[in-house]
């Protein structure tokens, strides 16, 4: 077949009996390439051994067998389209970039948002430095953030900066801090919480929440809480700050350990600390005006969006292994909502 390029692998000593096995063994790290893709590039007739296609995963194999693989450019993705929109771009090289996701920016494109996504504008900034992410010219989405919630992603650049990265989030290893201002004050030693299903308390003022998060059974666009099936979710949170006479709400710092849909909003609703302007989770709930002064509540309740904010985000580079950390400042609406209730 046409190719772009060709891999070429020695079967190791001692192989697995499969040739998908084995080229999944034995392809150097940097080649990238998943059991899916080998699968796929074997069925289109992209691997052989001595000039003799090898059309099934299944094929036997030996130690010492020469293998190659042809590898297609990567085709232009047909649904997505570049676009020129501006990204404020926190650190970038030829595996990664980190970008700041202002509000309103969905992240991929999809029915509803076909355009104007952050896909739409790494197709364009990026242009011919994107590899083949699973054989389409893109950027490789590791993680997401909703369309109203600001903050830090990663993307990737390359398949085998896609590969690694997947598997640091899915090892919960990557470290993800959100701010979030909140109804009320959480509070580690309030007993409601403490008699939650799934609630328990840290050291240092901290509160774990531990439940499944599945769709809503009713309402197919939110997602619940659930103790029976679902994906298990974990957040860890503390409160930093609180305002009000008596305290009305806080500032709260979330660290995921999973990273599910909505998975703060809908863990602080549980809590009964639904975050400030969720119209989804947070219900008719309303800041007190003799908490925080008429003007303060009016102004809390004016907020247009969930208050949520990926502020830091922590992994290990996917090529080198270094060690990296990111932080983003709040955007222009949180900083502003807080500064007036610290006033």
């Amino acid at each position: 077949m046409p190719s772009d390029r060709v891999l070429h692998v020695v079967i190791g000593e001692d192989p697995p009996g499969r040739l998908d096995k084995a080229l999944a063994r034995d392809l150097p790290e940097e080649a990238g390439l998943s059991r899916v893709r080998l699968a796929r590039l074997i069925a289109e007739g992209a691997v052989s051994r001595d000039g003799t296609t090898l059309g099934a995963p299944a094929a036997r194999v030996a130690a010492g067998d020469r293998i190659a693989i042809a590898l297609p450019a990567p085709e232009a993705p047909e649904a997505h389209r570049p676009e020129a929109i501006p990204l404020s771009i926190v650190y970038e090289d030829e595996a990664i970039i980190v970008i700041d996701k202002p509000v309103g920016m969905v992240v991929h494109p999809a029915p509803g948002a076909p355009g104007g996504t952050l896909v739409n504008a790494l197709l364009h900034h990026c242009g011919e430095s994107l590899s083949g992410i699973g054989g389409v010219r893109r950027p490789g989405i590791v993680h997401r953030i909703d369309k109203d919630t600001s903050g830090l992603l990663v993307v990737a650049k390359t398949d085998a900066a896609h590969h690694a990265l997947a598997a640091q989030f899915a090892a919960h290893t990557a470290g993800r801090v959100y701010v979030a201002l909140v109804h009320g004050v959480p509070d580690p030693a309030d007993p409601r919480l403490r008699g939650l299903r799934g609630v328990g308390v840290e050291g240092g003022g901290g509160i774990v929440v531990t439940t499944g998060l599945d769709r809503h059974p009713t309402d197919r666009q939110r997602q619940a809480v659930t103790f029976a099936g679902g994906r298990v979710a974990v957040t860890r949170l503390r409160t930093t700050e609180t305002f009000g006479a008596p305290p009305a709400l806080a500032l709260v710092e979330c660290r995921l350990e999973t990273g599910r849909t909505h998975q703060i909003r809908v863990h602080m609703s549980y809590l009964g600390h639904p975050l400030v302007g969720d119209q989804t989770y947070g219900g008719r709930r309303r800041a007190p005006a003799r908490a925080l002064g008429p003007e303060v509540a009016a102004a809390v309740d004016a907020f247009p969006r969930q208050a949520l904010h990926a502020g830091t985000l922590a992994f290990n580079h996917p090529l080198s292994g270094a060690p990296l950390s990111f932080a983003a400042p709040l955007p222009a609406d949180m900083a502003a909502i807080i500064a007036l209730l610290r006033r």
